[in-house]
């Protein structure tokens, strides 16, 4: 079982490779997002926090790897694993040309399917710079947010709520949590102080509340969705 969590998106058109892939990476523990195309890919990577994308080059709207190429274009990272029957020298060099992180052919054995994924998750997770949500993205490089690629200037109170609300997206957080999870050792540990920081922090993000980022749950706290 992996200490944290990751979410793995597969796309895969043959429903019993997707099934014993689903099943057999679900037992590592991962979490486990599956499509029969990509129809829906873009939304998912907007809305979910996804480790590794497992990408089949042989679907019928599609091919995987052209598909790869043209989100890398508009900006989404995530790693890939390129699953195919195509298994020429030419074939695999073409999967990495195309935005490809490591490439399985059909038949494949599943221990191997299991050492690939958990490899390219450890060695992508440490370089691992940009986090998107939504229209916001984050550079842990430089500690930078930006909304529809326009920077958006953060106090480091604001930069450390929004970074644990995206942390923690759809997730519902109490007030004591997040004065321990980000005022931590600060002597101003109040709830009243959470209640300020997230009105100015949404003055900054969603100045309209056109976007309602984050709701609040009367007698709770607070959801980032």
């Amino acid at each position: 079982m992996n200490e944290t969590t990751h979410s793995i998106l597969i796309v895969e058109d043959e429903e019993d490779i997707l099934d014993l892939m689903e099943y057999t990476l679900s037992k590592e523990g991962y979490d486990i997002i599956s499509c029969i195309d990509t129809t829906n890919v873009k939304d998912i990577l907007d809305e979910d926090n996804i480790s590794l994308i497992i990408m089949d080059r042989n679907l019928p709207s599609v091919e995987g790897s052209q598909f790869i190429s043209s989100i890398r274009k508009l900006g989404y990272n995530e790693p890939v694993i390129y699953i195919s029957a195509k298994n020429s020298s030419e074939d695999i060099l073409e999967g990495f040309e195309t935005g490809g992180d490591d490439y399985i052919t059909k038949p494949f054995n599943l221990n191997e399917l299991k050492a690939r994924v958990k490899a390219v998750i450890k060695r992508t997770n440490q370089l691992q710079d940009v986090t998107k949500y939504k229209d916001i993205t984050y550079y842990s490089s430089n500690k930078a947010f930006f909304i529809e690629d326009k920077e958006i200037k953060l106090t480091q109170l604001e930069h450390d709520l929004l970074l644990e609300f995206i942390k923690n997206k759809n997730v519902l957080l109490s007030r004591e949590m997040l004065l321990e999870k980000v005022w931590k050792d600060s002597t101003n540990k109040q709830p009243k102080t959470v209640n300020v920081a997230i009105k100015r922090l949404k003055e900054q993000i969603d100045p309209t509340g056109e976007k309602n980022y984050i709701h609040a749950i009367r007698g709770e706290g607070y959801i980032f969705c």
